[in-house]
């Protein structure tokens, strides 16, 4: 009988197997045939990081009772550990929040700006005859901004204890965790790239000592340890965000900078103060997108939504020629503005209004030729296009959401690693552009441009259906009220 039982099982996995053939292929016996895993349902919370601790780190964190805000600067944090090829205490952040209780979005610039000390004119005399910023090294570095950014978010939306949220992330530091596979190849990439590199960067030590095994990159499985970005983020976790720009870990990343030949100083950090904003929004056939202003490249995208708007992409097909090409249009004239306007906007005067018009996206529309790629729109810089960074969502039983971003930009960053302090700087400063009159010409104290982007999608039907649970809430059972909020749940995933 229990042979007979096995048998039945195999042949009813083969049938069903086979009857997927015809869709791709594939192990999947149930849901899409091009999916990897099953869907993720939750009740009360989700949680989607690049890292499967860094996610758990987040869980646990709305299990304590924090807020959406919470396990996001935990997850970050956490993330800066494992995943040091795209994150870090060295680099900048940008957010977005829905605030539930207000019933409305708030954006966040957390990024950081040059050094108050050095004129354009003394950055052309540094490079010797470059007409670019090194990609690597001690000109590359711009003030982080991630510490600040938390600090903002936390005093906004948090509810736990601030040293709470970073617990976890001094737990992997100083004992350890293994290197997964996609880390592990870009971490040695980064190694060899950065051989080619050192006579912009100088000092290396740093560097291998913090990020090496044995004068190697971890690979995959190897169990990584960073002791020295534990107590840096002890101090963090015990003495708040001052540490970091006014005491003693800025005193530290003073002198290193004067060591290392970088014209940023403490009071650089001193003065740092991150930036609530306003994002900004165009409306795609029915749902509100938002990105936030520049200095960041977000609203490319709605630039681009605003364009393709007039087309039918649906009776296209989805990755036909048609529909890849008007993409790919829609695409170039974009970033033919992301590379002439885009910029600090406290030194440069953005069109944002007119860039986001759909007046402006019909003209543009016009130059899109249906037959034919076009070869004369204006020529951006090819090295924005290369970044590396991780992002990460939440949404609580509450109803708040974060979309969150967080970059060194160029993988692990700059090269330089300030003594005893376990993270890398950021290299964001190389996207300073050195052409007078430009609008991302380099300035003292000025913000560079920035590729990572948070988005949010609203859908108006989803918001008004949640103001309806919201009202049922209040006056529901709580037998009722439990099925009220996995209907929340399901409305925010859609949103997000």
């Amino acid at each position: 009988m229990r042979i007979f039982f096995f048998i039945l099982i195999f042949l009813s996995n083969v049938s069903i197997n086979t009857s997927w053939a015809g869709h791709g292929g594939g192990d999947r016996n149930t849901g899409e045939y091009f999916v990897s895993r099953s869907p993720v349902i939750a009740r009360e919370a989700m949680v989607a990081t690049s890292h499967p601790l860094a996610s758990q780190v987040a869980i646990d964190i709305l299990k304590q009772g924090g807020s959406a805000v919470d396990a996001a600067i935990a997850a970050n944090a956490a993330l800066g550990v494992m995943e040091p090829t795209g994150s870090g205490i060295g680099g900048d952040l940008f957010a977005i929040v829905w605030d539930p209780k207000a019933r409305r979005l708030y954006g966040l610039n957390a990024s950081g700006r040059s050094a108050l000390g050095q004129s354009y004119d003394e950055l052309k005399a540094k490079l010797g005859g470059r007409d670019a910023i090194p990609l690597f090294g001690p000109l590359s570095i711009s003030v982080p901004g991630a510490v600040d950014g938390w600090d903002q978010l936390h005093k906004r939306f948090g509810t736990l204890p601030w040293k709470n949220l970073f617990q976890p992330a001094i737990h992997y530091s100083q004992d350890g965790f293994p290197v997964t596979q996609v880390i592990a190849k870009s971490w040695k990439f980064y190694g060899m790239f950065i051989n080619s590199f050192t006579d912009d960067i100088g000092e290396l030590d740093n560097y291998q000592n913090t990020f090496l095994i044995n004068g190697k990159s971890p690979i995959e499985g190897q169990i990584f340890r960073n002791p020295d970005l534990a107590t840096t983020l002890g101090k963090i976790a015990n003495q708040g965000r001052d540490v970091f720009y006014q005491g003693d870990i800025a005193d530290k990343m003073d002198a290193y900078f004067r060591r290392t030949g970088s014209p940023l100083r403490k009071k650089d950090f001193s003065s740092h103060k991150s930036e609530w904003v306003e994002p900004v929004s165009v409306n795609y056939r029915g749902y509100d997108v938002f990105e936030l202003p520049p200095n960041g490249q977000g609203i490319a995208a709605l630039q681009m939504l605003n364009i393709l708007e007039a087309y039918d992409l649906k009776a296209m097909g989805h990755n036909s020629a048609e529909y890849l090409h008007v993409h790919t249009e829609a695409k170039k004239l974009a970033y033919a503005d992301r590379a002439k306007f885009y910029a600090d906007m406290a030194f440069s005067e953005v069109p944002l209004k007119g860039l986001l018009s759909k007046k402006y996206a019909e003209q543009r529309r016009k130059l899109v030729n249906e037959s034919k790629a076009s070869e004369a729109v204006s020529a951006g810089n090819p090295r924005l296009r290369n970044s590396d960074t991780i992002y990460l969502t939440i949404a609580d039983k509450n109803g708040m959401m974060v979309s969150l971003i967080q970059s060194n930009y160029l993988l692990l960053g700059s090269g330089l690693v300030p003594d005893g302090l376990g993270f890398m700087f950021q290299n964001r400063g190389a996207l300073y552009s050195m052409e007078k009159g430009h609008a991302n010409v380099y300035a003292p104290g000025k913000r560079p441009f920035h590729t990572i982007i948070p988005s949010f999608i609203i859908m108006v039907m989803c918001m008004v259906v949640n103001m309806i649970i919201c009202m049922v809430m209040r006056v529901c059972t709580r037998v009722v009220r439990c099925m009220v909020m996995v209907m929340t749940m399901v409305t925010h995933v859609v949103i997000i």
